[in-house]
Order: structure tokens, then sequence, then C-alpha cells
């Protein structure tokens, strides 16, 4: 008898167990069900405006759930469009303007530098004295914009000397015209540093204009030469001669002197600084009568001073040819 009752106890428990057990399998399966089910779709965190809120939904069939995955999809992209907008994304810019140390603000260059040749015009009574000859030009400056600038300039022009002025010259220094037994000759020069500005009326590829005109220091110098024979001795100590003219007199005269003018240019293309130009010029140099003129013909002469046409008004006009950059 009390061995049924301890198999009866036994089934009793055995049975008990196996619910137990059944019941915690079905628990789990449950809970990984829910954890992988595609109705629940995990929270995307967004730095956009939208919020987890409308970002996320619940849905109890597979259609709600597509759409969940459509809502997110489009949010993501909200998010990355914004993004995008935040940091800049495709953006259209206008023609760039490249400003350094040596840039204006409307990308002009700030320095002017140029360098030229070409002939000097005497004109006016200046042109009874002197002769056209050849002249040099060399400036640089500050440009303030595409515009407008200021240059310091140095000019060097040279003349050569009218026969009138030899005999005039021969006249008053010996009182003979004959110069065939003296074989004089002469020549002139300016030399002048000068402030110029500058106004460009036209600028880029191509064709340009500008004009300039200013004022500065003058100084002129005319020589008288004869032919002589001289002596060169180089470094060794070896002396031979040679003939050439000799300057046997010369007059100086300093005084201000303005000018005005115009000119061209022609750059080779839109992205270089260097362009060739050519200009003309009016030059007056206000020189003063030297003592020595004793009326207002210069026909009497006191002193030393052989050459009063030195100490005339200077007109003429400078042609020059060069480079700028």
């Amino acid at each position: 008898m009390s061995k049924s009752i301890a198999v009866s106890e036994f089934v009793r428990r055995s049975v008990a167990l196996t619910a137990l057990l059944g019941a915690s399998v079905a628990v789990m399966g449950a809970q990984t069900s829910t954890a992988t089910s595609p109705a629940v779709v995990a929270t995307p965190q967004f730095s956009s405006s939208m919020s987890a809120d409308d970002a996320t939904t619940t849905a109890p069939d597979a259609a709600a759930s597509g759409a969940t995955t459509q809502i997110a999809s489009n949010a993501l992209h909200l998010n990355l469009f914004g993004n995008a907008m935040q940091y800049g994304g495709r953006q259209s810019y206008g023609r760039p303007r490249y400003r350094g140390s040596n840039t204006n603000a409307d990308g002009s260059p700030k320095w002017d530098f140029y360098v030229g040749g070409g002939i000097a015009i005497p004109v006016q009574d200046t042109s009874k004295n002197f002769t056209d000859s050849w002249g040099l030009q060399a400036g640089g400056g500050r440009m303030f914009s595409r515009k407008l600038g200021v240059n310091l300039e140095f000019d060097y022009d040279k003349f050569g000397m009218t026969g009138y002025s030899i005999s005039d010259y021969l006249y008053t220094n010996t009182g003979s015209t004959d110069n065939s037994s003296y074989g004089l000759d002469g020549n002139a020069h300016v030399m002048s540093l000068s402030v110029q500005p500058i106004f460009v009326l036209r600028s880029g590829e191509g064709i340009g204009a500008y004009i300039t005109g200013g004022a500065g220091f003058y100084h002129k110098v005319s020589n008288f030469t004869l032919p002589s024979t001289q002596t060169y001795c180089d470094y060794s100590g070896y002396c031979y001669q040679y003939s050439g003219n000799a300057v046997i007199d010369h007059y100086t005269s300093n005084a201000p002197g303005f000018d005005g003018g115009f000119g061209v240019t022609y750059k080779f293309s839109r992205f270089s600084n260097q362009m060739l130009y050519a200009e003309a010029r009016y030059v007056f140099v206000d020189n003063s009568v030297k003592s020595g003129v004793t009326d207002a013909n210069y026909t009497t002469y006191t002193g030393n001073n052989y050459f009063p046409a030195n100490s005339l008004h200077t007109t003429y006009f400078p042609i020059k040819f060069g480079l700028r950059f």
C-alpha cells in the first residue's frame, strides 16, 4: 500500500515540474518574438527638428510597419539635407576675386612699374637751339584702384645742337661765325624726377588707354665740344691715344617743370599684368634767365654766359614706348 502511494507522489511531482518548465519556455519564446518583431522599429536619433515621436510609429501589421520605415527614411533624408545646407552643400559662386597683400579691393594690382624709351622732339623756341634725339623713362608707384594711381618717374631726354646755337655760341665767345676752322659741336640733355598721377580710361584684355600728368624737378645741361686727341691708360699702365670730342664748356639750369599726356596700352590677356605702352606728352620747364644777359633780346652779354639759350624756357614732346608690369 505504501509503495503505491510513493509511486503516485513521484508521478504528481514530475507532472508539476514538466508544467513549470513548459511555462518558462513559453514565456521566453514570447519575449524573443517581441524583441524581433518588425512591427517595432528602434527610434533613430536625428539632429533635425523632427522629434523621435514623429519618426517612430508602432503598427500592428506589416503595412503599418512599412509606412513607419518610409517615415524614418524620409526623416533621415531631411536630416542629411539639413546638414548639407548647414555646412554649405552645393552652392553657386560668382566670379572669384583674389585679394592679397599686393591687391586692391577690386582685384587690381597695388603697384605699377614701367620702363621705356623713345624720342624727344623740341618745339617752339626750344627747336631753334636743339634738335630731335632720344630719351629714356622709368617709373613706379601705387595704384589705389583699377582706375587711379600715382607714380614717381625718372626721365632722361637728350638733344642735339642746331647750327644756329653753335654759331651763336661761337660769335659771343670769339666774335666769329666761321666754324670750319674750329670743328665745334654740342649737345644738351634734360634729366627730371617728377610725380605723375595716372587715370586709366580703359583697361582689360587688348587695347587700353590712360591719361597722365604731373610736376617735378628738371635739370638742363648744354655741352660744347671740340675734337681732341686724348690719352687712355689701362690698369696695367699701358697707355694709348685716340681722337674724340672733349667738352670744353657747359651750362646748367635747374627749374620746376610740368607735363601732361595721353597713352595707350596693349594687354596680352586679362589674366596678365604685363602690357605694352606708347605715350606722348608735352613738357614745359620754367627756366629762368641767368645773369650775363643785359637785354630781353639776348644780344648783349656780360660775364661768361656765352650761351644764354640754356636759361630760356624749355618745351618739348617726349614720345616713349615700353613695358608696364
